[in-house]
């Protein structure tokens, strides 16, 4: 059985193919497009409609490739970036009519419950009770779990995108010291009880996904994806400390010649060493194993190990559901 996936998140349109023999998402070919939506779309604003178009273009194509590679119609859900605009129905609306593709959001929440369950496939019962951290452009998810899926998930509004054009946007680049602090002060508020849920829980392993926790992993030294998904990469809290400053001390443009940030992350990359490092501050946490598996193989493998019925009723749950736009964190920080 050949399989496919599309997911839409804040910067890029991705997709995996993959077989599903012996019950393991084995991918045969992936694609992308770079839309950078978050860049598009501020906090609380629609999607414009010139971004739509782009979007319907990019998963129609997704789409045919997907069938020129012998996968059935994909599994399509879009992240943070649509899930909160507030003509994200529009937008569902606008895909299906012009692809076919029956496109949904996922509930943070139901993200995390994803993403935990590829990680723990990857990672194996040997890591014991697992926690997960996963900054995303527009959400940060945090999952904790002993089984195949989490007992504990929390989703909050700190993604890496998010973060940047609430507290960086209208200031000097590089932000001064005072706007990194706010930041860090903000986040801090925000995890506070969700960390103490992880401090009490005490795991044995904790795992990092995202291409956020990627890049920074590979400019704290980290082993580069050349090397493969199979060598071990973990990043320090101590080396990630150290990369807020050197990151920090650069325009957004210039970050991108470090190891590992990409120019079109160049900009959320310091927000994100924040709230990676807060997290891990605030949870206990020393060190974290970058994973390679996250939400899109966690679809793959819920699809393969329940069925179809199980995503049938995530589309039908989306097309029921009303999402508002979460409180940014700047105002709910300064009326605390």
């Amino acid at each position: 059985m050949r399989i496919s996936v599309v997911d839409v998140g804040s910067n890029t349109v991705r997709l995996v193919v993959a077989d599903a023999e012996g019950g393991v998402p084995l991918p045969v070919h992936t694609a992308k497009w770079r839309l950078r939506l978050s860049e598009q779309v501020s906090p609380g604003e629609p999607i414009p409609d010139d971004a739509v178009e782009r979007l319907v273009d990019a998963v129609a194509e997704a789409s045919r490739t997907a069938t020129r590679w012998g996968a059935a119609a994909p599994l399509a859900f879009a992240t943070a970036v649509v899930r909160n605009a507030p003509n994200r129905q529009q937008v569902l609306r606008a895909v299906g009519t012009g692809t076919g593709v029956a496109l949904c959001t996922l509930p943070g929440e139901v993200e995390a419950e994803l993403t935990f369950l590829g990680a723990r496939r990857w990672m194996g019962w040997r890591s014991g009770p697992l926690a997960l951290l996963d900054i995303g452009g527009g959400s940060f998810d945090v999952a904790f779990g002993r089984g195949r899926l989490p007992d504990f998930v929390a989703s909050l509004p700190l993604g890496a995108g998010r973060l940047t054009h609430e507290f960086f946007a209208d200031c000097q680049d590089p932000p001064g010291p005072e706007r990194v602090r706010a930041l860090r002060r903000g986040v801090r508020h925000q995890l506070r009880d969700v960390a103490a849920r992880i401090r009490w829980e005490g795991p044995r392993t904790a795992v990092a996904t995202s291409r956020t926790f990627q890049q920074l992993g590979r400019l704290c030294g980290a082993a580069p994806g050349r090397n493969g998904p199979f060598v071990e990469r973990q990043l320090y809290r101590s080396d990630l400390r150290g990369a807020i400053g050197r990151l920090a001390a650069l325009p957004a443009a210039e970050r991108a010649r470090l190891p590992g940030i990409s120019a079109p992350r160049a900009a959320q990359s310091l927000a994100g060493a924040v709230v990676g490092h807060t997290a891990m501050k605030l949870t206990g946490l020393t060190a974290v194993t970058v994973c390679p598996w996250a939400i899109r193989e966690g679809v793959l493998l819920r699809h393969i190990e329940d069925g179809p019925s199980w995503w049938a009723e995530v589309t039908r749950r989306s097309e029921e559901a009303d999402a508002p736009d979460p409180v940014p964190l700047h105002v709910a920080t300064a009326s605390s």
